[in-house]
Protein backbone atom coordinates (compact mmCIF):
# COMPACT_ATOMS: atom_id res chain seq x y z
CA UNK A 1 0.00 0.00 0.00
CA UNK A 2 2.81 2.15 0.60
CA UNK A 3 4.29 1.87 -2.53
CA UNK A 4 0.96 2.60 -4.17
CA UNK A 5 0.41 5.92 -2.53
CA UNK A 6 3.89 6.94 -3.26
CA UNK A 7 3.48 6.37 -7.10
CA UNK A 8 0.07 8.58 -6.99
CA UNK A 9 1.54 11.26 -5.06
CA UNK A 10 4.34 11.09 -7.58
CA UNK A 11 2.32 11.52 -10.51
CA UNK A 12 0.39 14.23 -8.38
CA UNK A 13 3.54 15.98 -8.24
CA UNK A 14 4.36 15.55 -11.88
CA UNK A 15 1.74 16.28 -13.50
CA UNK A 16 1.93 20.02 -11.14
CA UNK A 17 4.96 20.86 -11.77
CA UNK A 18 4.86 19.32 -15.95
CA UNK A 19 7.84 17.32 -17.31
CA UNK A 20 11.64 18.42 -17.51
CA UNK A 21 12.69 17.11 -20.65
CA UNK A 22 14.98 19.58 -22.31
CA UNK A 23 14.94 20.35 -26.55
CA UNK A 24 17.81 22.09 -27.98
CA UNK A 25 17.02 22.93 -31.58
CA UNK A 26 16.37 25.52 -33.42
CA UNK A 27 13.22 24.07 -35.32
CA UNK A 28 11.52 23.99 -32.53
CA UNK A 29 10.74 27.80 -32.26
CA UNK A 30 8.19 27.25 -35.14
CA UNK A 31 4.79 25.75 -35.05
CA UNK A 32 4.22 23.77 -31.65
CA UNK A 33 8.10 22.56 -31.30
CA UNK A 34 9.25 19.10 -31.58
CA UNK A 35 6.21 16.89 -31.79
CA UNK A 36 6.21 13.31 -29.58
CA UNK A 37 4.86 9.84 -30.45
CA UNK A 38 4.55 9.25 -26.81
CA UNK A 39 6.87 5.77 -26.68
CA UNK A 40 8.34 4.18 -23.83
CA UNK A 41 12.33 3.66 -23.21
CA UNK A 42 11.21 0.48 -24.66
CA UNK A 43 9.71 1.38 -27.48
CA UNK A 44 11.72 3.95 -28.50
CA UNK A 45 14.51 1.07 -28.58
CA UNK A 46 12.32 -0.61 -31.48
CA UNK A 47 12.17 2.56 -33.47
CA UNK A 48 9.10 3.97 -31.38
CA UNK A 49 6.64 1.23 -32.88
CA UNK A 50 3.27 0.24 -30.86
CA UNK A 51 0.51 0.71 -32.63
CA UNK A 52 0.15 -3.03 -32.82
CA UNK A 53 1.88 -4.06 -29.67
CA UNK A 54 -0.04 -5.42 -26.90
CA UNK A 55 1.48 -7.23 -23.22
CA UNK A 56 0.31 -8.03 -20.01
CA UNK A 57 4.00 -6.51 -18.58
CA UNK A 58 4.39 -3.21 -20.96
CA UNK A 59 2.54 -0.32 -20.32
CA UNK A 60 1.68 1.22 -24.47
CA UNK A 61 0.09 4.43 -24.60
CA UNK A 62 0.55 4.80 -28.51
CA UNK A 63 -2.58 2.32 -28.59
CA UNK A 64 -5.40 2.69 -25.73
CA UNK A 65 -6.85 -0.86 -27.24
CA UNK A 66 -3.68 -2.60 -25.12
CA UNK A 67 -5.02 -1.39 -21.83
CA UNK A 68 -7.26 -4.95 -22.13
CA UNK A 69 -4.27 -6.83 -22.12
CA UNK A 70 -3.27 -6.05 -18.71
CA UNK A 71 -3.06 -9.32 -16.19
CA UNK A 72 -6.16 -9.08 -13.81
CA UNK A 73 -3.74 -8.85 -10.25
CA UNK A 74 -1.02 -6.87 -12.22
CA UNK A 75 -0.20 -3.13 -11.73
CA UNK A 76 2.15 -1.31 -13.74
CA UNK A 77 4.01 1.94 -13.76
CA UNK A 78 6.98 3.06 -15.69
CA UNK A 79 8.76 6.32 -15.61
CA UNK A 80 10.68 6.97 -18.20
CA UNK A 81 13.97 9.62 -18.66
CA UNK A 82 16.76 10.37 -21.84
CA UNK A 83 19.80 12.41 -21.79
CA UNK A 84 20.51 13.68 -25.19
CA UNK A 85 23.68 15.39 -27.01
CA UNK A 86 23.32 16.97 -30.17
CA UNK A 87 25.67 18.35 -32.44
CA UNK A 88 24.34 20.60 -35.56
CA UNK A 89 26.15 22.27 -38.54
CA UNK A 90 24.89 25.44 -40.51
CA UNK A 91 27.18 26.56 -43.49
CA UNK A 92 30.62 26.07 -41.70
CA UNK A 93 29.27 27.20 -38.34
CA UNK A 94 29.21 24.11 -35.73
CA UNK A 95 27.63 24.11 -32.26
CA UNK A 96 27.39 21.33 -29.45
CA UNK A 97 24.34 20.95 -26.86
CA UNK A 98 23.12 18.44 -24.42
CA UNK A 99 19.79 18.28 -23.29
CA UNK A 100 17.30 15.95 -21.51
CA UNK A 101 15.65 14.81 -17.98
CA UNK A 102 12.15 13.20 -17.22
CA UNK A 103 10.25 11.86 -20.32
CA UNK A 104 7.17 10.16 -19.01
CA UNK A 105 5.13 8.70 -16.59
CA UNK A 106 2.65 6.24 -16.53
CA UNK A 107 0.59 3.40 -14.41
CA UNK A 108 -2.32 0.47 -15.79
CA UNK A 109 -4.09 -1.44 -14.03
CA UNK A 110 -6.88 -3.98 -14.48
CA UNK A 111 -10.49 -3.05 -14.13
CA UNK A 112 -11.76 -6.41 -14.59
CA UNK A 113 -11.04 -9.90 -16.66
CA UNK A 114 -11.29 -8.29 -20.20
CA UNK A 115 -10.94 -4.43 -18.77
CA UNK A 116 -8.10 -2.31 -18.07
CA UNK A 117 -7.17 1.32 -17.75
CA UNK A 118 -4.05 3.64 -18.10
CA UNK A 119 -3.15 6.82 -16.10
CA UNK A 120 -0.28 8.81 -16.86
CA UNK A 121 1.71 12.17 -17.68
CA UNK A 122 3.29 12.65 -21.58
CA UNK A 123 5.43 15.24 -23.94
CA UNK A 124 3.04 16.43 -26.77
CA UNK A 125 5.60 18.86 -27.75
CA UNK A 126 8.75 20.66 -26.69
CA UNK A 127 10.46 23.62 -27.43
CA UNK A 128 14.35 24.74 -26.53
CA UNK A 129 16.45 27.00 -28.27
CA UNK A 130 18.81 29.59 -28.24
CA UNK A 131 21.07 31.31 -31.11
CA UNK A 132 22.29 34.71 -32.16
CA UNK A 133 23.36 36.14 -35.19
CA UNK A 134 24.54 40.11 -35.92
CA UNK A 135 21.96 42.42 -37.92
CA UNK A 136 23.37 45.91 -39.08
CA UNK A 137 24.38 48.30 -35.74
CA UNK A 138 23.78 45.14 -33.63
CA UNK A 139 23.11 42.03 -32.81
CA UNK A 140 20.02 40.07 -32.77
CA UNK A 141 19.79 36.48 -30.47
CA UNK A 142 16.28 34.40 -30.21
CA UNK A 143 15.32 32.06 -27.65
CA UNK A 144 12.92 29.46 -26.46
CA UNK A 145 11.51 26.86 -23.77
CA UNK A 146 8.70 25.36 -22.68
CA UNK A 147 6.04 23.12 -24.54
CA UNK A 148 2.63 20.79 -24.44
CA UNK A 149 2.42 18.24 -21.75
CA UNK A 150 -0.46 15.64 -21.90
CA UNK A 151 -2.23 14.19 -18.74
CA UNK A 152 -4.58 11.28 -19.76
CA UNK A 153 -6.69 8.76 -18.44
CA UNK A 154 -7.67 5.65 -20.59
CA UNK A 155 -10.04 2.99 -20.63
CA UNK A 156 -9.87 -0.58 -22.90
CA UNK A 157 -11.77 -3.55 -23.24
CA UNK A 158 -11.40 -6.99 -24.75
CA UNK A 159 -13.55 -9.65 -26.06
CA UNK A 160 -12.75 -12.81 -28.65
CA UNK A 161 -9.61 -10.71 -29.98
CA UNK A 162 -10.97 -7.87 -30.56
CA UNK A 163 -9.82 -4.97 -27.72
CA UNK A 164 -11.38 -0.90 -28.44
CA UNK A 165 -9.80 1.89 -26.00
CA UNK A 166 -10.09 5.11 -25.67
CA UNK A 167 -7.32 7.82 -24.17
CA UNK A 168 -9.04 11.51 -23.02
CA UNK A 169 -6.33 14.03 -22.18
CA UNK A 170 -5.83 17.49 -20.60
CA UNK A 171 -2.93 18.84 -22.16
CA UNK A 172 -1.23 22.60 -20.84
CA UNK A 173 1.66 24.29 -21.53
CA UNK A 174 3.30 27.44 -22.01
CA UNK A 175 5.90 28.12 -25.15
CA UNK A 176 7.68 31.20 -24.67
CA UNK A 177 9.83 32.62 -27.80
CA UNK A 178 11.86 35.79 -27.44
CA UNK A 179 13.97 37.65 -29.80
CA UNK A 180 16.16 40.45 -28.40
CA UNK A 181 17.25 43.15 -30.43
CA UNK A 182 20.43 44.76 -29.53
CA UNK A 183 21.53 48.02 -31.33
CA UNK A 184 23.99 50.56 -30.36
CA UNK A 185 21.56 52.32 -28.53
CA UNK A 186 19.95 50.07 -26.11
CA UNK A 187 18.21 46.61 -25.96
CA UNK A 188 14.57 45.42 -26.42
CA UNK A 189 12.92 41.98 -25.87
CA UNK A 190 10.08 41.01 -27.94
CA UNK A 191 8.17 38.08 -26.50
CA UNK A 192 5.57 36.09 -27.93
CA UNK A 193 3.81 33.51 -25.15
CA UNK A 194 1.29 30.93 -26.15
CA UNK A 195 -0.72 29.67 -23.20
CA UNK A 196 -2.43 26.06 -23.72
CA UNK A 197 -5.39 24.56 -21.85
CA UNK A 198 -6.74 21.77 -23.69
CA UNK A 199 -8.40 18.58 -24.32
CA UNK A 200 -7.43 16.02 -26.48
CA UNK A 201 -8.85 12.20 -27.12
CA UNK A 202 -7.42 9.17 -29.13
CA UNK A 203 -9.28 6.19 -30.02
CA UNK A 204 -7.77 2.81 -30.45
CA UNK A 205 -8.31 -0.86 -32.13
CA UNK A 206 -6.54 -4.28 -32.20
CA UNK A 207 -7.36 -7.24 -33.31
CA UNK A 208 -5.37 -10.52 -32.27
CA UNK A 209 -4.92 -13.49 -34.52
CA UNK A 210 -3.72 -16.73 -33.10
CA UNK A 211 -1.68 -18.46 -36.06
CA UNK A 212 -0.87 -21.35 -33.64
CA UNK A 213 -0.51 -22.18 -29.89
CA UNK A 214 3.45 -20.26 -30.05
CA UNK A 215 2.58 -17.71 -32.66
CA UNK A 216 0.66 -14.62 -33.14
CA UNK A 217 -0.02 -11.39 -35.54
CA UNK A 218 -1.72 -8.19 -34.01
CA UNK A 219 -3.10 -6.12 -35.86
CA UNK A 220 -3.93 -2.37 -34.93
CA UNK A 221 -4.99 1.40 -35.84
CA UNK A 222 -5.06 4.54 -34.01
CA UNK A 223 -7.79 7.35 -34.78
CA UNK A 224 -7.76 11.04 -33.02
CA UNK A 225 -9.76 13.83 -34.81
CA UNK A 226 -9.34 17.29 -35.97
CA UNK A 227 -10.29 19.76 -33.30
CA UNK A 228 -9.16 23.37 -32.56
CA UNK A 229 -7.09 24.27 -29.79
CA UNK A 230 -7.96 26.20 -26.41
CA UNK A 231 -6.22 29.13 -24.61
CA UNK A 232 -4.73 32.22 -25.44
CA UNK A 233 -1.63 33.85 -26.96
CA UNK A 234 -0.40 37.97 -26.78
CA UNK A 235 2.84 39.27 -27.63
CA UNK A 236 4.98 42.16 -25.49
CA UNK A 237 7.44 44.73 -26.28
CA UNK A 238 9.69 45.34 -23.75
CA UNK A 239 13.19 47.98 -23.64
CA UNK A 240 15.72 46.49 -21.48
CA UNK A 241 16.16 48.89 -18.62
CA UNK A 242 15.63 48.60 -14.88
CA UNK A 243 12.86 51.13 -14.75
CA UNK A 244 10.53 49.59 -18.09
CA UNK A 245 7.97 47.35 -18.08
CA UNK A 246 6.61 44.97 -21.18
CA UNK A 247 3.97 46.46 -23.20
CA UNK A 248 1.02 44.35 -24.76
CA UNK A 249 1.05 44.60 -28.27
CA UNK A 250 -1.17 42.00 -29.48
CA UNK A 251 -3.52 39.31 -28.23
CA UNK A 252 -5.71 36.50 -29.22
CA UNK A 253 -7.62 33.42 -28.06
CA UNK A 254 -6.32 30.01 -29.63
CA UNK A 255 -9.99 28.74 -29.97
CA UNK A 256 -10.68 28.78 -34.17
CA UNK A 257 -7.50 29.86 -35.20
CA UNK A 258 -5.04 27.36 -34.10
CA UNK A 259 -5.81 23.25 -34.28
CA UNK A 260 -4.02 20.12 -33.83
CA UNK A 261 -4.87 17.61 -36.86
CA UNK A 262 -6.79 14.40 -37.93
CA UNK A 263 -4.18 11.56 -37.09
CA UNK A 264 -4.26 7.64 -38.04
CA UNK A 265 -1.73 4.91 -37.00
CA UNK A 266 -1.61 1.50 -37.99
CA UNK A 267 0.36 -1.05 -37.41
CA UNK A 268 1.13 -4.75 -37.60
CA UNK A 269 3.21 -6.78 -35.52
CA UNK A 270 4.26 -11.08 -35.28
CA UNK A 271 5.10 -13.14 -32.27
CA UNK A 272 6.66 -16.31 -31.33
CA UNK A 273 6.61 -17.77 -28.31
CA UNK A 274 7.76 -20.88 -26.65
CA UNK A 275 10.85 -21.45 -24.75
CA UNK A 276 12.47 -17.98 -26.17
CA UNK A 277 10.40 -15.26 -27.58
CA UNK A 278 10.88 -13.19 -30.73
CA UNK A 279 8.57 -10.16 -31.61
CA UNK A 280 8.53 -8.29 -34.91
CA UNK A 281 6.48 -4.79 -35.74
CA UNK A 282 6.01 -2.11 -38.49
CA UNK A 283 3.93 0.93 -37.68
CA UNK A 284 2.69 4.06 -40.14
CA UNK A 285 1.25 7.09 -38.46
CA UNK A 286 0.03 9.51 -40.86
CA UNK A 287 -1.31 13.68 -39.28
CA UNK A 288 -3.02 15.97 -41.33
CA UNK A 289 -1.38 18.90 -40.51
CA UNK A 290 -1.61 21.03 -44.18
CA UNK A 291 -5.20 21.53 -42.97
CA UNK A 292 -4.81 22.00 -39.32
CA UNK A 293 -4.81 26.32 -38.86
CA UNK A 294 -2.11 27.86 -37.75
CA UNK A 295 -3.17 31.72 -37.53
CA UNK A 296 0.15 33.90 -36.88
CA UNK A 297 -0.76 36.38 -34.00
CA UNK A 298 -0.57 39.73 -36.30
CA UNK A 299 -4.05 38.68 -37.62
CA UNK A 300 -5.39 39.42 -34.16
CA UNK A 301 -6.44 42.66 -32.33
CA UNK A 302 -5.96 46.55 -33.06
CA UNK A 303 -3.87 46.63 -36.58
CA UNK A 304 -2.64 49.87 -35.11
CA UNK A 305 -0.79 47.93 -32.31
CA UNK A 306 0.01 44.91 -34.39
CA UNK A 307 2.16 47.25 -36.77
CA UNK A 308 4.51 47.13 -34.08
CA UNK A 309 7.30 44.79 -33.98
CA UNK A 310 6.14 41.29 -32.55
CA UNK A 311 7.65 37.92 -33.47
CA UNK A 312 6.49 36.46 -36.68
CA UNK A 313 7.91 33.04 -38.25
CA UNK A 314 7.31 34.05 -41.61
CA UNK A 315 7.94 31.55 -44.44
CA UNK A 316 6.74 28.59 -41.98
CA UNK A 317 3.66 26.89 -43.02
CA UNK A 318 2.50 22.85 -41.86
CA UNK A 319 3.15 19.80 -44.16
CA UNK A 320 1.02 16.22 -43.31
CA UNK A 321 3.22 14.14 -41.07
CA UNK A 322 4.33 10.85 -42.00
CA UNK A 323 6.32 8.88 -39.76
CA UNK A 324 7.52 4.83 -40.38
CA UNK A 325 9.13 2.87 -37.82
CA UNK A 326 10.10 -1.05 -37.51
CA UNK A 327 10.97 -2.83 -34.31
CA UNK A 328 12.10 -6.29 -33.22
CA UNK A 329 12.93 -7.70 -30.17
CA UNK A 330 14.69 -11.19 -28.86
CA UNK A 331 14.77 -12.97 -25.61
CA UNK A 332 16.97 -15.85 -25.95
CA UNK A 333 15.43 -18.07 -23.28
CA UNK A 334 12.26 -16.85 -21.25
CA UNK A 335 13.85 -19.45 -17.97
CA UNK A 336 17.37 -19.53 -18.92
CA UNK A 337 20.42 -17.56 -17.23
CA UNK A 338 20.12 -14.72 -16.67
CA UNK A 339 21.45 -13.13 -19.61
CA UNK A 340 19.76 -15.06 -21.98
CA UNK A 341 16.44 -13.73 -20.26
CA UNK A 342 17.52 -10.00 -20.79
CA UNK A 343 15.70 -9.09 -24.20
CA UNK A 344 17.81 -7.49 -26.63
CA UNK A 345 15.81 -4.56 -29.24
CA UNK A 346 16.65 -3.09 -32.26
CA UNK A 347 14.52 -0.24 -34.23
CA UNK A 348 15.06 1.99 -37.23
CA UNK A 349 12.57 5.08 -38.08
CA UNK A 350 11.90 7.76 -40.96
CA UNK A 351 9.83 10.93 -40.70
CA UNK A 352 8.47 13.65 -43.17
CA UNK A 353 7.92 16.10 -39.76
CA UNK A 354 5.33 18.47 -39.64
CA UNK A 355 7.12 22.28 -40.29
CA UNK A 356 8.32 23.82 -43.50
CA UNK A 357 10.53 26.40 -43.22
CA UNK A 358 10.96 28.57 -46.17
CA UNK A 359 9.89 25.45 -48.96
CA UNK A 360 11.93 23.07 -46.80
CA UNK A 361 10.35 20.15 -44.88
CA UNK A 362 12.13 18.90 -42.06
CA UNK A 363 12.74 15.44 -42.40
CA UNK A 364 13.93 12.86 -39.58
CA UNK A 365 15.74 9.28 -39.41
CA UNK A 366 16.88 6.98 -36.97
CA UNK A 367 18.45 3.47 -35.69
CA UNK A 368 17.99 2.31 -31.89
CA UNK A 369 19.40 -0.22 -29.77
CA UNK A 370 18.91 -1.48 -26.25
CA UNK A 371 18.08 -4.61 -23.78
CA UNK A 372 15.57 -5.07 -20.87
CA UNK A 373 17.07 -6.01 -18.21
CA UNK A 374 14.92 -8.30 -15.53
CA UNK A 375 15.21 -7.71 -11.76
CA UNK A 376 16.03 -11.14 -9.96
CA UNK A 377 12.45 -11.84 -9.42
CA UNK A 378 12.21 -10.91 -12.88
CA UNK A 379 8.72 -8.83 -13.18
CA UNK A 380 10.03 -5.53 -12.93
CA UNK A 381 12.39 -4.57 -16.00
CA UNK A 382 15.15 -1.78 -16.60
CA UNK A 383 15.59 -0.54 -19.92
CA UNK A 384 18.62 0.82 -21.42
CA UNK A 385 18.91 1.66 -24.78
CA UNK A 386 20.78 3.93 -27.07
CA UNK A 387 19.46 6.34 -30.38
CA UNK A 388 21.14 8.25 -32.95
CA UNK A 389 19.43 10.52 -35.35
CA UNK A 390 19.64 13.02 -37.77
CA UNK A 391 17.20 15.37 -38.24
CA UNK A 392 17.40 18.36 -41.54
CA UNK A 393 15.40 19.75 -43.93
CA UNK A 394 14.88 19.05 -47.55
CA UNK A 395 15.54 20.13 -50.47
CA UNK A 396 17.49 22.69 -48.79
CA UNK A 397 19.44 21.45 -45.11
CA UNK A 398 19.21 24.48 -43.45
CA UNK A 399 20.66 23.39 -40.28
CA UNK A 400 21.96 19.47 -39.99
CA UNK A 401 21.52 18.14 -36.80
CA UNK A 402 22.92 14.67 -35.18
CA UNK A 403 21.46 13.39 -32.22
CA UNK A 404 22.45 10.13 -29.56
CA UNK A 405 20.28 9.56 -26.97
CA UNK A 406 20.82 7.88 -24.09
CA UNK A 407 17.03 6.52 -22.89
CA UNK A 408 16.70 4.84 -19.51
CA UNK A 409 13.15 3.39 -18.13
CA UNK A 410 11.76 1.63 -15.37
CA UNK A 411 9.08 -0.89 -15.41
CA UNK A 412 7.86 -1.83 -12.16
CA UNK A 413 5.11 -4.69 -12.18
CA UNK A 414 3.86 -5.37 -9.08
CA UNK A 415 0.87 -8.04 -8.17
CA UNK A 416 -1.30 -5.90 -6.23
CA UNK A 417 -4.59 -7.70 -6.31
CA UNK A 418 -3.54 -11.41 -5.28
CA UNK A 419 -6.06 -12.28 -1.97
CA UNK A 420 -4.30 -14.57 0.14
CA UNK A 421 -5.31 -17.55 1.88
CA UNK A 422 -5.66 -17.94 5.29
CA UNK A 423 -5.22 -20.93 6.82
Amino acid sequence: MKLRNFLSSLLVLVAALGLDAQTNTPYSMYGYGILSDNATSMQRQMGGVGVAMNSGRQINVMNPASYASVDSLTFLFDLGADLSFMWSKEGSAKEKATGGGLDYLTMQFPLSKHFGGSVGLLPYSSVGYAFGNDIKHGAMSNQGSGGINRLYLGFAGEIKGFSLGVNVSYDFGNIVNDVFATPSTGSTKFEHVMKVRDWGIVIGAQYTARLSRTDRMVLGLTYSPKKTMLGSTWATIQEMTLESEPTEVARGKLKNNYYTPNAIGAGVSYSHQRSSRFNVEFDFIWQQWSKAKYSPLYSFGNPELNSKPVIVFEGMDFKDRTRYALGAEYVPKLRGSYMQRVAYRLGAYYTNDYLNIKGNQVREFGVSAGFGFPTIEGKTVINIGLEWKMREAHPQALIKENYLNITLGVNFNEVWFFKRKIR
